[in-house]
């Protein structure tokens, strides 16, 4: 070969390695679900090359997490909308009531978000210009009767299209609702005129098409496409499309809906997604459309602990239509992106197996949660002791706003460990960490005192709130030194450890139930919550419990490598 063809040859190799170097630098693996755990009803908007996401907590508090990303798989929480008692509080409601479904829109400067406080006064708007925040007190729309408010701007006119009562609320079947369309004015945040139904039942109201909800307004070459969930959120979970002239309407349904579904697919199948629906679509960094939506990962039939989850698939627009894309098997876990990664600096990992620990020196990550509402009293932060949590008489069986502070579940496969420094002084007093659902459905690792003795239990909760069920119970060697608390989730089973010496564990009681707390076994909408909590049970006391750190580390198999 002479020097010539080396040349060439290796001007050519070099050539394809610098394409291959920079197409990988311009490529992004997008990881399902991109917001890991209890994050669902997504919500999302662009702004600039920015992304700012939002989901519903029901009656947690803070409410509404604000999620920013610059490439859509990493994501950081930069405020909660709901974030001062003063906006709401959930208190005397059930976990599963309080905000349903969020949506998040930017216009002229301004971020809305509108949501449904349901069982109280329904439907409001709040302001900011900042996303990380602080966000206005709520502004009630009463005139907008139903839930899933989303905003629709055109101009400087704007549109609230929700949820609401079939005609002259007189349902022809169960789940029978509409679509309304309401104006609204963008400055006094007040609504104009009245509301007109654009979608009743659904794609087909002849086969009696239930609970068309989550809906969205987008415009798009030279339509308006009115988007929505039909089928429920469980199972038969799917996303329908419409599309007219005027945001008024009239809509014409996409011929070939659904446009997501996975509910057709075979339901033995290994690490399956289900419940898609409840969508929202969003231009990429590439310019291609993508939709964000909530689904599931069940480990066994329909029982699932880590509540419906936030996950991204492609858009493919056919003959004017956008159908989502999530290849022929359905929801993928992993979707190639031609765009670049963008790391945000310091931002916990949301997506696949990660591990990391959370310390309370200064301050409490935004993502943790409190129940109803946040008495700033019950707790303080401090390098030396971490968290202390104050016991108050109020327990998770209740609902008020006991001392629980708690991070999502956002594995089926996880460890969630922590440092407890507390010294009871009566059976009553008891700290630990509480694996949670809801009220009725928990699961309790508490130190606690029995005859006298300190001893570290397991509680299971009971439909009667101050008799739990004793399910074990191990004698500890001091009432005043540290110990370790472990919880293991495996699937359908939790396993429940301490150490007493920060080496050596112990099992308190393995092959636990996973399954009384999913959501098919409890109902409702959330997902578990591993949280640091201290009781009273009832009784005043001026103790307390400090919790020095939590480790929190997921692993679930179709992640392994």
């Amino acid at each position: 070969m002479n020097t010539t063809r080396i040349l060439v040859l290796l001007t050519v190799v070099t050539a394809a390695l610098f394409r291959f170097s920079v197409l990988s630098a311009q490529s992004i693996d997008l990881v399902n679900p991109i917001l890991a755990g209890f994050y669902p009803d997504p919500s999302i908007v662009r702004v600039g090359e920015d992304y700012y996401l939002v989901n519903s907590t029901f009656s947690y508090f803070p409410g509404i997490p604000v999620m920013h990303s610059r490439d859509l798989q990493h994501w950081e929480q930069v405020g909660n909308v709901i974030s001062r008692p003063s906006q709401m509080n959930f208190l005397g409601d059930r976990m599963t009531r309080g905000l349903f479904a969020p949506a998040i829109e930017y216009h002229n400067g301004t971020f809305y978000v509108t949501c449904t406080l349901i069982d109280h006064r329904g439907n409001f708007v709040v302001t900011a210009k900042n996303p990380a925040g602080p966000w206005s007190n709520p502004t009630f729309l009463p005139e907008v009767k139903g839930i899933d408010p989303s905003l629709f701007f055109e101009g400087d006119r704007a549109y609230v299209v929700y949820n609401s009562d079939p005609p002259e609320n007189k349902p022809l079947y169960a789940g029978h609702r509409t679509i309304k369309v309401m104006e609204l004015d963008p400055v006094k945040l007040q609504t104009v005129g009245e509301a007109k139904i654009v979608v009743n039942g659904g794609v087909d109201i002849s086969k009696k098409p239930v609970w068309i909800e989550g809906p969205h307004l987008m415009q798009a070459n030279g339509w308006y496409y009115l988007y929505a969930a039909e089928g429920g959120t469980s199972v038969n979970h799917t996303e329908v499309v419409f599309r007219g002239k005027s945001p008024w309407g009239p809509f014409v349904p996409y011929e070939h809906n659904p446009i997501l579904s996975q509910r057709e697919l075979p339901p033995g199948r290994p690490n399956p997604i289900t419940s898609a629906g409840h969508a929202q679509f969003v231009q990429g960094p590439d310019g291609q459309t993508y939709a964000v939506f909530l689904a599931v990962r069940p480990y066994e039939g329909n029982h699932y602990n880590t509540g419906r989850e936030t996950f991204i698939v492609p858009v493919s627009w056919k003959d004017g239509w956008p159908v989502m894309n999530p290849g022929p098997n359905g929801v993928q876990y992993r979707y190639k992106a031609a765009f670049p990664e963008v790391k945000l600096k310091g931002a916990l990992p949301q997506s696949g197996n990660f591990a990391y620990t959370l310390t309370f020196a200064r301050q409490l990550d935004p993502a943790l949660l409190f129940l109803r509402t946040v008495d700033s009293t019950s707790f303080a932060l401090s390098k030396a002791h971490g968290l202390t949590l104050k016991l108050k008489p109020e327990t998770c069986a209740g609902l008020s706003n006991p001392t629980f502070v708690g991070k999502r579940q956002q594995h089926q496969f996880c460890t969630t460990e922590t440092e407890l420094l507390f010294v009871p002084k009566a059976a009553n007093e008891q700290a630990g960490l509480v694996v949670f659902q809801d009220e009725k459905h928990f699961y309790f690792l508490a130190k606690s005192m029995a005859g006298g003795k300190p001893v570290l239990s397991l509680f299971k909760s009971t439909d009667e709130p101050d008799k739990p069920e004793l399910l074990a119970q191990a004698p500890l060697k001091s009432a005043t030194a540290k110990v370790q608390l472990r919880v293991e989730a495996a699937g359908d089973t939790y396993g429940f450890g301490f150490s007493e010496n920060g080496n050596a564990w112990t099992t308190l009681k393995d092959k636990v139930d996973a399954r009384f707390l999913s959501t098919q076994t409890a109902g409702g909408f959330i997902g578990c919550v591993v949280a640091m909590y201290a009781t009273s049970s009832g009784q005043p006391t001026t103790n307390s419990a400090a919790f020095k750190w939590l480790k929190y580390s997921g692993n679930d198999p179709v992640y392994r490598k």
